[in-house]
């Protein structure tokens, strides 16, 4: 009986030991990330629910605002679902922001901006030339009001998760095994983002699940790079913001797009634009992102890390 307490102590996410053995705090780290992110969302969808009362509405009723704003009250809540995540590393684990990845100064977060957008373009680039996109021109009535208030919710939508999975998890099991780290904090990322691919197409499936194994890769080789995670907050967010909002392309199968500067459309489905799941499931994004994800690993390997 002792050694079963002893053992549910050890994995329980509401304590910070880390004297067990490395599969045992592997596990405890795979439940503190479900407990955070189920947490913070419980209490998401909460604010929702109150914000819609609040208005004089009823969800319960199916008295619901319409998509794109529900769109931004899920998005703008992310950023409190992070305040709660942050209360709970604290509050449980006992350690600092920068222990989370949050460590000054923050200008990484524009490097990463910065290589987001250039990966995204060269993909999408790529993906037009082979015929596989189609560039329609630019749309008319653009709600710019909207788009700029879209930038905002991806930059708390990026963040959130890479707050989970390159805060939470990397960092907690890094000091452990950087490949241990990088790989379970692949998976957990990998994951979530499954249910939305189209496994009726499966080639398309699994160039989908390469390509998450790949950007996730690229975002714990950037954590490593600058010992933080702003740079990989950054890539993420500006890579959902100028897909959805700029380009008007579906992002990880989600084609409901609200509002958009281009008009761009894939031309049938296939693996040269991703087909129902957009150009993350492209080949083409693939080549471009592999192409990034060993160039860091040689930049990492012959420059030493930033301290």
């Amino acid at each position: 009986m002792n050694k079963i307490k002893e053992f549910i102590k050890n994995i329980s996410p509401f304590n910070n030991r880390t004297d067990m053995p490395k599969l045992l705090y592997v596990i405890k780290v795979i439940l503190i990330f479900w407990v955070f992110k189920f947490g913070a969302e419980l209490v998401g969808e909460g604010i929702v629910l109150a914000i819609h009362f609040a208005c004089g509405k009823n969800p319960l009723q199916g008295e619901m605002f319409g998509d794109i704003t529900i769109t931004l009250i899920t998005y703008y809540g992310y950023g409190v679902m992070i305040g709660i995540m942050i209360l709970l590393w604290k509050l449980f684990q006992r350690k600092t922001l920068a222990e989370l990845g949050l460590a000054r100064p923050a200008w990484s977060y524009f490097a990463g901006a910065g290589a987001g957008t250039l990966l995204l373009l060269v993909s999408v680039a790529l993906a037009v030339l082979t015929g596989a996109v189609r560039y329609n021109g630019v749309f008319r009535n653009i709600d710019t009001a909207m788009v700029f208030l879209m930038l905002g919710a991806f930059i708390f939508q990026g963040a959130f998760e890479e707050v989970l999975c390159r805060g939470i998890v990397q960092q907690l099991l890094q000091k452990k095994s950087i490949p241990v780290a990088v790989g379970v904090s692949t998976a957990l990322f990998t994951i979530p983002h499954i249910g939305n691919m189209d496994f009726s197409a499966p080639a398309i499936a699994v160039t989908a699940v390469i390509n998450l194994i790949l950007i996730s890769v690229i975002f714990s080789l950037l954590t490593i790079r600058f010992k933080s995670i702003w740079a990989a907050c950054g890539l993420h967010s500006i890579w959902n913001y100028i897909l959805y909002s700029i380009l008007g392309l579906n992002l990880s199968g989600n084609d409901e797009i609200n509002v958009a500067v281009f008009d761009m459309s894939s031309v049938g489905d296939n693996v040269l634009n991703g087909g129902k799941y957009g150009i993350e499931a492209s080949i083409i994004t693939t080549a471009v992102l592999g192409a990034a994800a060993i160039a860091l690993i040689v930049f990492n390997i012959r420059k030493p890390e930033r301290g």
